[in-house]
């Protein structure tokens, strides 16, 4: 919560984050499946109750000098729930990428989704296909990104420039290069956007590559620097 409300102070109007499921069923935003990194604990999300992952101390391992000092330790700083945070930032867009495949998550995610009254306001990413299957099954209106399967089926429409390609998803959501290959051009931005499709990148950090993302034509910058992503584009705009 500390994080994202720094990033909509700084002025962001679009939010990413990352959803597991408890024991219980209760969707909660974490980048990873376990505890360990964030919160030195050896535990699984989807093994634990809500009671029980309350007690985790989000910002236990948090540290800017190699671990001589954790600042964001016993802040009361608590992993939160989905609703949660939808609630908070209510004037915002969300990217919500589903992580969890075992068990599906899709069903009550739509339901938090619902039960904000976000529908609206949200696109639901994955790299993976099973969950945005479910999704496209049970919400088809709701925006999604592409999947690894549909990333590989834009990339051979591109090859062959086929102007047949019918996508599946509303926005392809690429890193700048993947295994030494150029991803984000200026053509694969064009060809996107000949079929409407938005183009998302991750995980920009540093301004230059920032500024060369957005000189290729993209929509969107998912960075771990919001406030930096915001000047560069600020900068860009004359103001």
């Amino acid at each position: 919560m500390v994080s994202f409300e720094r990033a909509v102070t700084s002025g962001a109007i679009y939010l990413e984050l990352d959803v597991h499921m408890t024991r219980d069923s209760q969707v909660v935003v974490s980048h990873d499946p376990d505890l360990a990194r964030t919160c030195g604990r050896d535990a699984f999300i989807k093994d634990m109750t809500w009671a029980e992952l309350q007690h985790a101390d989000a910002g236990y391992m948090l540290t800017f000098d190699g671990g001589r000092t954790f600042p964001f330790r016993g802040r009361s700083i608590r992993i939160p729930r989905l609703i949660e945070v939808l609630g908070a930032f209510l004037n915002v867009n969300y990217v919500i990428e589903i992580k969890q495949t075992a068990p599906s998550l899709v069903s009550k995610l739509l339901a938090t989704i619902d039960e904000a009254g976000m529908r609206r306001h949200v696109l639901i990413a994955s790299e993976l296909d099973q969950p945005i299957r479910e999704v496209r099954e049970l919400a088809p209106r709701i925006p999604t990104n592409f999947p690894y399967s549909d990333v590989a089926g834009f990339l051979q429409a591109l090859a062959a420039r086929d102007s047949a390609y019918s996508p599946s998803g509303s926005a392809l959501q690429i890193p700048p290069t993947y295994e030494g290959w150029k991803m984000v051009t200026p053509e694969s931005v064009e060809f996107a956007h000949r079929f409407d499709l938005e183009v998302h990148v991750w995980t920009v950090n540093e301004e230059a590559e920032m500024n060369e993302m957005l000189d290729c034509g993209v929509d969107g910058l998912i960075s771990d620097f919001p406030a930096r992503a915001l000047a560069v584009a600020r900068k860009r705009q004359g103001g």
